[in-house]
C-alpha cells in the first residue's frame, strides 16, 4: 500500500489552527498559530513551520520553530501569544510574517511584521506597521492580519468583529462606543474619527518598505452591526431577524487570494464555524458574498442544520491553495472540548466555470487524493463525523459535560466520552469485498458497535468493560468506496483508539 495522508494531515499531537497555505517554490509552506495539545488559552506556543513537496502532499515536515513571541519588543503579559499570522514575499525577495498578539484581555496592539530570508527559517523581528507619519497603525482592529502580493503590489488585509452571540439587530453607533472603547482600548476620538463602523474587515496597501501603509484602509466587507442591507446578511433592515445561519457578515480570518482575474476574499463568519467567501473585480473594493466554503460541522453541507451537526463546531480560519491545479481549503477543527487545541484540516475543493466554489463536507482523507484504502491500521481520531445528535458550538471555556471528543492520555491520542447513541464518521474508505474490522476499544461500557456503510448495516462488534487496551472485531463485506460509521449502542462510556482493515 502506498503511503496516505489523512485529515488532521500533521501528526495527531501537532496542533496548527489558523492554516495560511502558500506555495513557494517547490514546496507547500503552512503558517499557522500554535494550540498546545489540552492547552488553556489560544495559540499557547511559538509559531512552527511545516511543509510538503507540491509533488507529494504526504511528505509533510517539521521546519522547527521559526519565532517565538519573546523577540517581539512588546512582550510582555498583555502581548505573549503570537495569534494568526501570514506570510509574504515581498518585493526585495525575503519573507515577510504579520501576526498579532493578546495575552490577558483583547488584542489591542499593532500588526507585528518578522523578516527572513527563506520562508520557514528563522525570523527575526522587523517593526510594526505604521502610517505615513510614522505612527503604529491604529485605525479600526488590527487584528488577523493577512498579505498578498498582487504582481508586486503588497495589499494588507485585517480586522474583527464580535461573534453573533444572539444579537440579531443592528446596534446604532453611539451604543457601540463604550463597548468598544473597554474591549479595544480605543478613544472615543479615535472611534468616531473612523470612516466606517470600527468592526469589520479592511484593505490597505503597503509601501516597499512592507511596513507603511499607503493612504486610508478600505472596508471590504461588513461586520454584523453595519451589514443589513449587504449581500452578508440575511436581513434587509435592522429589525430584521436573520434566518439561521444565513447571516455571513464578517467575523475575522481575513486572506486573500486570487483565481484568473478574480479576487476571493476568505473569511470566517458570524457563525464561526464556517469559512465564507466573497469576491471582486479590485483587491480593496466591490466585495459581494459568494458561499460557504467549509464548515467544521458540515452545517450547510447539502442542507444540514446548526441541529444536526456532526461534530462539535468553533471557530475556523484557513485558506484557498492551488497545488498542481489542484485547489484545495484548509481549515480547523477542535478537540478536547475546548476551543485551545485546534487540529489542521484540508478537503479539495472545485473551482466552478462561473468562479463560484460548492461548499465540500469534512472528510477524513482530504489531501490523500483519493478515498483511504480499505486495508491497514488508522488512528479512530481521524474520524471526520464525532456526534451524540446534540454536539454544542464551542466558544472558549472547556465543556464540562460528558460529550464525545478527541483527546489524549499518557502519550496516546483516542476517541473518549462514547456513550450510548454515538455516532463516529469515516469519509472515505475503498472497499473490497469480505473484510475484517478490528477495534482498539477501553472502558466501562458494555454493548457493541455497530457497523454501517452510509446506512447498510454491515455487523456489530462487542464491547465488554476492559480497563486495558483490548480488541473486538468483525467481518463486514461492502465494495466500492464508501463511508464507514460506527454507532454506539450500549452502557457506560467507552473510548476508541485505532481500527485496522483486514482483506478476507
Amino acid at each position: 500500500m502506498s503511503r496516505q495522508i489523512f485529515n488532521p494531515y500533521l501528526p495527531l499531537d501537532t496542533y496548527i489552527p489558523d492554516g495560511e497555505p502558500h506555495v513557494f517554490g517547490d514546496r507547500l509552506y503552512l503558517f499557522g498559530s500554535h494550540d498546545k495539545e489540552g492547552g488553556e488559552a489560544f495559540c499557547m506556543l511559538p509559531y512552527e513551520g511545516w511543509s510538503a513537496p507540491v509533488d507529494d502532499l504526504t511528505a509533510w515536515r517539521c521546519e522547527g520553530t521559526i519565532y517565538r513571541p519573546e523577540q517581539d519588543p512588546n512582550y510582555g503579559p498583555a502581548n505573549r501569544y503570537l495569534y494568526a499570522p501570514d506570510v509574504v514575499q515581498g518585493p526585495d525577495g525575503r519573507y515577510y510574517l504579520y501576526y498579532a498578539m493578546s495575552g490577558e484581555g483583547c488584542f489591542t496592539g499593532p500588526i507585528h511584521v518578522a523578516v527572513c530570508d527563506t520562508p520557514a527559517g528563522q525570523y527575526e523581528y522587523y517593526g510594526a506597521v505604521r502610517t505615513p507619519d510614522g505612527a503604529e497603525l491604529e485605525r479600526y482592529i488590527t487584528f488577523d492580519p493577512a498579505v498578498f502580493n498582487d504582481e508586486g503590489k503588497i495589499w494588507l488585509y485585517y480586522g474583527w468583529s464580535l461573534e453573533k452571540a444572539g444579537i440579531t439587530e443592528n446596534i446604532p453607533q453611539e451604543n457601540l462606543i463604550p463597548v468598544e472603547m473597554a474591549l479595544f482600548g480605543k478613544t472615543e476620538e479615535s472611534i468616531r474619527a473612523c470612516p466606517y463602523e470600527l468592526m469589520g474587515a479592511n484593505a490597505v496597501q503597503l509601501a516597499e518598505d512592507m511596513l507603511t501603509v499607503l493612504g486610508e484602509p478600505n472596508r471590504i466587507v461588513p461586520g454584523q452591526f453595519a451589514s443589513f442591507g449587504t449581500s452578508f446578511a440575511g436581513r434587509s433592515a435592522a429589525s430584521e431577524v436573520p434566518p439561521d445561519g444565513k447571516d455571513h457578515a464578517f467575523f475575522e480570518a481575513s486572506s486573500m487570494r486570487k483565481i484568473g482575474k478574480i479576487y476571493y476574499f476568505i473569511y470566517s463568519s458570524q457563525n464561526q464555524h464556517e469559512l465564507c467567501y466573497a469576491t471582486s473585480a479590485f483587491p480593496d473594493r466591490g466585495f459581494t458574498y459568494g458561499g460557504v466554503l467549509i464548515s467544521n460541522g458540515d452545517i450547510g453541507y447539502q442542507g444540514r442544520s446548526a441541529e444536526e451537526r456532526l461534530a462539535t463546531t468553533g471557530n475556523n480560519h484557513g485558506s484557498l491553495v492551488a497545488v498542481n491545479g489542484q485547489w484545495y481549503i484548509f481549515y480547523h477543527r477542535q478537540t478536547h472540548k475546548t476551543s485551545f487545541s485546534r487540529q489542521g484540516c484540508a478537503e479539495p475543493v472545485t473551482i466552478l466555470p462561473d468562479g463560484s466554489i460548492p461548499q465540500v463536507e469534512m472528510t477524513s482523507c482530504g489531501l490523500n487524493g483519493g478515498p483511504l484504502a480499505g486495508e491497514g491500521v488508522y488512528p479512530a481520531s481521524i474520524c471526520c463525523n464525532l456526534t451524540n445528535g446534540r454536539m454544542p458550538h464551542q466558544t472558549g471555556e472547556p465543556i464540562r459535560t460528558p460529550l464525545p471528543h478527541v483527546t489524549h492520555r499518557d502519550g496516546e491520542r483516542f476517541l473518549a466520552e462514547i456513550e450510548d447513541g454515538t455516532l463516529i464518521g469515516y469519509k472515505y474508505f475503498s472497499l473490497s469485498g469480505k473484510t475484517a474490522l478490528t477495534l482498539q476499544i477501553r472502558g466501562e461500557g458494555t454493548g457493541r458497535f455497530e457497523v454501517l456503510a452510509e446506512e447498510q448495516p454491515l455487523g456489530s462488534v462487542s464491547v465488554v468493560p476492559s480497563a486495558d487496551w483490548a480488541e473486538a472485531g468483525a467481518v463486514i463485506e461492502v465494495s466500492g468506496t464508501h463511508a464507514l460509521y460506527l454507532r454506539y449502542c450500549g452502557t457506560g462510556a467507552v473510548e476508541l483508539k485505532q481500527l485496522r482493515l483486514s482483506a478476507r
